[in-house]
């Protein structure tokens, strides 16, 4: 039995082959899926890793720096993860994936509202990052073939 997901555009693709012995298996992407694909993933990095402490391994993100400001913070955060979840929607994600990305941005936003504690927590959980590599795992994508794919059309 073949499953269709449905774009913006109104188009809908055949994209997975999908038996009871067999899970989903990716047929292929288009290109317009790989530009959306590294948007969530430069938004992750963004939210989560985009700075690096110095003399550590350790990075941080805007998440941990919204969280900061007390109230509008940290649901400035969710906002940008819950747009992420739906950016995952309309690319086609089951609902079982969502649902866990859906549990991520949650976790985030409830451990990231307690005082001083919850901002070591948003710089140690970063979900949005979870959430981006469940797509990426979804569509047999790794971080290192958007890069590459952006570099061959320069």
């Amino acid at each position: 039995m073949a499953t269709t997901a449905q774009f913006r555009n109104g188009r809908s693709s055949k994209r997975y082959q999908e038996t009871p012995e067999q899970p989903r298996v990716e047929k292929g992407i288009g290109a317009d899926d790989i530009r959306r694909l590294r948007r969530l993933s430069s938004i992750a990095a963004l939210m989560d890793t985009a700075v690096g402490i110095p003399l550590t391994r350790f990075r941080l993100g805007a998440d941990s720096v919204l969280g900061l400001v007390p109230g509008i913070g940290d649901a400035a955060g969710t906002l940008i993860g819950l747009y992420l979840v739906n950016e995952a929607r309309r690319l086609g994600l089951p609902k079982d994936k969502l649902a866990r990305m859906l549990t991520n941005v949650g976790i985030d936003f409830v451990g990231g509202a307690v005082p001083l504690l919850g901002d070591l927590f948003d710089a140690y959980f970063k979900s949005n990052k979870r959430n981006v590599d469940l797509v990426l795992d979804h569509f047999g994508v790794s971080r290192d073939d958007l890069g590459r794919s952006a570099r061959r059309k320069r």
